[in-house]
């Protein structure tokens, strides 16, 4: 990392800019097109869904909008997957798969962390 601190809310914006400025390098063909639109929705989701989430009415509410966010993010991984093969930029590919695991396992620290809790 740079020292700087980790901050989630801005991680998953950067990450949705990111993966729209991928998205606009690909070119839309009758086979990328849905795949190209399934990655937008899903990784822009992720973010909002945080946003959500720090704005919730409960604890439960929270949960489920972390929950959502770490799904929109198994699906965006698997969107940067297939989308892969029809890009020219591997190596930003490659990144955005892994900034998604990432992502992933924040997410995922944060539920086992909130049923730690509750338990």
């Amino acid at each position: 990392m740079n020292g700087l601190p980790y901050v989630l809310g801005d991680a998953t914006l950067n990450f949705s800019k990111d993966v729209l400025k991928f998205c606009k390098e690909i070119q839309a063909t009758v086979i990328t097109r849905p795949l190209i639109d399934q990655l937008v929705r899903s990784a822009t989701s992720i973010g909002a869904n945080y946003a959500e989430a720090n704005n919730a009415a409960s604890r439960n509410d929270f949960r489920n909008k972390i929950f959502i966010a770490k799904k929109e993010t198994a699906e965006t991984k698997y969107w940067i997957s297939l989308l892969e093969d029809f890009c020219e930029d591997k190596d930003t590919a490659l990144r955005l798969k892994v900034e998604s695991q990432h992502l992933l396992m924040i997410f995922q620290k944060i539920i086992s962390t909130l049923r730690a809790t509750s338990a």
